[in-house]
C-alpha cells in the first residue's frame, strides 16, 4: 500500500495531464498564450517522479512522500476538476470564475508587477509588524511582572484591544502624515493586542517556584525577568505572535485601500473594480502562498528557540 501512496501524486498529475490535453476547451474561455496549466502539470509530475525514485533508497525522503502523497494527490485532482468545471464545459459564470490557465498567465506575464506590488505590501507588513511585537513584548511583560503596569494598562487592553483595527481608519487618517504611516499603525495596532495578551497570560502562567529557587540562588529583579519569566513565557508569547500575524494580514488588506498606490491588497481591489477576476485570484494565491511561507518560517523560529520543549509535549 505504501509503495502505492509514493506514486499517487504522479498518477494524479498525469490524469490531470490526460484531461487538459484530450478534453476539448469551451468556447466562452478565451485561450492564454501559452498552456501555462499543462506546463505546471507537467513540471509537478516531473518533480514527484524524481522523489518517488529517490524514496526508494532515502529513508527521509520516503517517509515525507507516504505522509503528503495523498494530500498532494487530492490537491491536484481538484485542480482538475476546477480545469473541468471552467475551461472545459464552462459549468461556472465565466466572468467570475476563469480557467486556471488564465489565473497562472496572470501570475506568470505580469510577475513584475505582482513583485513590485508585494514587496510595497511587504516594507508595510514589516514595519507594522515589527512595531506591533515590540510594543506588544514590552506591554505584556511590564503588565505581566509589575502590579502598577497591571492597574493602569489593563484596562487599556480590554478596552482598546477587542475594538477591530480597522475601525480606527477614520482617527488614523486625520491623525498621521502619511498614508503609509497610518497604514503601518493599523497593522502594528492588529499585532500588539494578541502578543501583549498572551505575554502577560504566559508570564502570569509561570510557576511561583521558579522565582523562588532563582531569588534563593541570588538572582535579582532583572535576571528573574529575563532569564526565568521571559523564557518560561515563550510559548504564549509564540501563540500570540502567531495570532497576530494572522490579524496582520487581514488589517493589510484595509489598510491598501486607505489611499496608497501600490500593494497586494491595492492591487486585489483595483482588479476587482476591473472586474478581472482572474488578476484578483492570482493576487489572492500570492497572498496565500507568501503567508503560508512566513507562517512555517516563524514556527521554525518557534522550533529552534524551544527546542527545549521537544520531548516534553506533544510536537
Amino acid at each position: 500500500m505504501k509503495k502505492i501512496n509514493v506514486w499517487l501524486p504522479v498518477l494524479s498529475a498525469i490524469f490531470a495531464i490526460i484531461i487538459e490535453v484530450f478534453l476539448g476547451n469551451s468556447s466562452r474561455h478565451a485561450l492564454t498564450k501559452n498552456p501555462y496549466l499543462l506546463y505546471l502539470l507537467i513540471g509537478i509530475t516531473a518533480i514527484y517522479i524524481a522523489i518517488a525514485l529517490t524514496s526508494y533508497f532515502n529513508a527521509k525522503v520516503k517517509d515525507w512522500i507516504e505522509e503528503n502523497a495523498l494530500f498532494t494527490a487530492v490537491a491536484i485532482f481538484s485542480l482538475t476538476v476546477l480545469n473541468i468545471v471552467t475551461k472545459k464545459l464552462a459549468l461556472l459564470p465565466v466572468i467570475f470564475f476563469p480557467a486556471p490557465d488564465k489565473i497562472l498567465s496572470v501570475i506568470v506575464e505580469d510577475r513584475v508587477f505582482l513583485l513590485t506590488c508585494l514587496a510595497s505590501s511587504g516594507k508595510l507588513l514589516f514595519t507594522g509588524c515589527i512595531y506591533g511585537a515590540i510594543v506588544g513584548f514590552i506591554t505584556g511583560i511590564a503588565v505581566g511582572f509589575s502590579k502598577k503596569a497591571a492597574y493602569w494598562v489593563n484596562p487599556l487592553i480590554r478596552i482598546l484591544g477587542p475594538i477591530p483595527a480597522t475601525a480606527w481608519i477614520p482617527i488614523v487618517l486625520i491623525s498621521f502624515p502619511t498614508t503609509f504611516s497610518a497604514s503601518s499603525f493599523l497593522i502594528a495596532l492588529a499585532v500588539w493586542f494578541p502578543t501583549a495578551v498572551m505575554t502577560s497570560s504566559g508570564i502570569l502562567n509561570v510557576q511561583n517556584a521558579y522565582f523562588e529557587v532563582s531569588s534563593t540562588l541570588g538572582a535579582g529583579r532583572f535576571y528573574q525577568i529575563f532569564k526565568v519569566g521571559v523564557p518560561a513565557a515563550m510559548p504564549h508569547m509564540f501563540i500570540g505572535l502567531f495570532n497576530g500575524t494572522c490579524a496582520s494580514f487581514i488589517t493589510l488588506m484595509t489598510a491598501e485601500m486607505l489611499g496608497v498606490k501600490n500593494g497586494i491588497g491595492w492591487y486585489i481591489n483595483w482588479q476587482k473594480d476591473m472586474m478581472a477576476y482572474a488578476n484578483v485570484y492570482a493576487g489572492l494565491i500570492i497572498i496565500a502562498v507568501t503567508f503560508s511561507i512566513l507562517i512555517t518560517l516563524l514556527f521554525k523560529v518557534r522550533d529552534y528557540v524551544l527546542v527545549w520543549q521537544k520531548g516534553v509535549i506533544k510536537w
